[in-house]
């Protein structure tokens, strides 16, 4: 979902040796730029992870001003609706700069995000802001925005809200299970989950249970058994609902964004 320009060098080395001899080395140069409207050029940023679950979008709500997927309602409250990326982290700050007295997101509809990296670092942002997180009723919140609604200083799920988790998948194809437990990859997620309070055991679990699906489905938990994993109890498998690709609520893609050679 990223607007993305890929950049060639080519860098051609000639040595000192007859024409009919001479050796050709290519060396070969990539990465990606973004528009950055604020500075009104394009950057280059680092690659990025999908990782979202796609659904009918929601009607962008009345806004004072409008940074990337968060929707300025008034001085104290932002609503988010849509997807974040490598640009995100950047907005967020910006819209702290001129409001500073946010103190709640309220998550209407986020299907997750374009890169993991970054919307981590937005979480922690979040949380370094003390703002807090609340998910309305009738509110979504899906794949990696799931990791944004943990990030809230305080967390508040009205009845009605959904979540939906699901295991990430990289691109080589690999999946969390194919990795150690304590590999960096896991770890990503994991330290990330103890940073926002969870307790390792319960982090471990949290983490056991977005991955007991495959990167294909989805599982879906309503108000109530997401309340009981941010309270500290391990919510029961009944509690969920899985989705699969005949259910019409599916995963597009997902890539960690961790991958090793």
């Amino acid at each position: 979902m990223r607007s993305a320009i890929a950049f060639f060098i080519a860098i051609v080395t000639l040595f000192g040796a007859p024409v009919a001899m001479q050796a050709q080395v290519l060396s070969v140069q990539t990465w990606v730029e973004e528009w950055d409207d604020a500075a009104g050029q394009w950057v280059r940023v680092d690659e990025g992870a999908d990782r979202l679950i796609p659904r009918a979008d929601a009607s962008a709500p009345q806004a004072i001003a409008v940074y990337g997927p968060f929707r300025v309602l008034d001085g104290a409250r932002a609503q988010m609706v849509g997807v974040t990326d490598a640009a995100t982290p950047r907005q967020f700050a910006a819209m702290l700069r001129a409001f500073p007295g946010l103190a709640t997101i309220e998550m209407v509809e986020c299907p997750g995000t374009d890169d993991d990296r970054a919307n981590m670092r937005l979480g922690r942002m979040i949380r370094a802001a003390n703002i807090a997180t609340h998910v309305p009723a009738g509110g979504s919140v899906r794949s990696g925005a799931v990791e944004l609604f943990l990030s809230g200083a305080s967390r508040q799920i009205d009845d009605g809200a959904e979540f939906a988790v699901h295991a990430w998948l990289d691109d080589h194809g690999r999946q969390p299970h194919h990795f150690a437990p304590d590999s960096p990859q896991n770890r990503t997620y994991l330290d990330y989950y103890a940073e926002m309070g969870m307790e390792a055991a319960q982090a471990r679990a949290f983490y056991d249970m977005t991955n007991s699906v495959t990167n294909d489905a989805a599982l879906w938990l309503d108000a109530q058994a997401m309340r009981r994993w941010t309270q500290g109890v391990k919510a029961d498998r009944t509690d969920a609902r899985q989705a699969n690709a005949d259910s019409g609520r599916v995963i597009a893609y997902l890539d960690s964004g961790f991958a090793t050679p």
